[in-house]
């Protein structure tokens, strides 16, 4: 599949000359720790790496998004009833853990931008896994987010699917992402 990852343009550049991905591992990323990519949608890298360009301490200075090619090997998607009982028996047996420890459980942000629980979740799921000799190759989601595209819509604005590769072997390569793929729209009301 096509994924796609917003980043600085000093740091695409790096990829498509071949230096690897850096994975990312905050507490609170929605599908745990991996390389974050937009399926099939460059144009929400784009945006995400100019959203984190306004932030204050970004690394990002000048926005960029650079394409992959993936194999997902090992897929704990998300938008399969396996996988989402394979979590939900994670959640579970993370619960019981947690207060067996007598430890608070990490929660998501009431936006469900900041998804700590969701990630602690995933992590406890690749160490059941791991103990059984089984590796998570990617992790695959779709993402509600934003408002409704219109009045009892069930669409929403930025609605997404996202790739976090756990393994860095799953990206086969890189390239550069034509113009002709990025929207120029400087507004929604167009």
């Amino acid at each position: 599949m096509l994924g796609y990852h917003g980043c600085d343009a000093a740091v695409a550049e790096d990829l498509l000359a071949g230096k690897p991905f850096k994975k990312s591992e905050n507490r609170y990323d929605w599908l745990g720790p991996g390389i974050y990519f937009w399926e099939a949608n460059p144009q929400r890298g784009l945006d995400f790496a100019i959203e984190l360009s306004g932030r204050k301490k970004s690394s990002i200075k000048q926005p960029a998004v650079i394409g992959a090619v993936i194999d997902l090997g090992l897929c704990l998607d998300m938008t399969t009833l396996d996988s989402i009982e394979r979590v939900r028996k994670a959640h579970h047996s993370f619960v019981s853990t947690m207060k067996t420890a007598g430890t608070a459980l990490p929660e998501n942000s009431a936006d469900l931008m900041r998804r700590d629980l969701d990630c602690a979740v995933i992590n406890w799921l690749h160490f059941m896994l791991e103990s059984e000799n089984t590796k998570i190759d990617s992790v695959r989601g779709v993402f509600i987010e934003k408002d409704p595209i219109y009045a009892q819509s069930g669409f929403y604005e930025k609605t997404h699917i996202q790739i976090a590769v756990c393994n860095s072997v799953c990206i086969k390569g890189v390239f550069r992402v034509p113009e002709t793929q990025l929207l120029h729209w400087t507004s929604h009301d167009e």
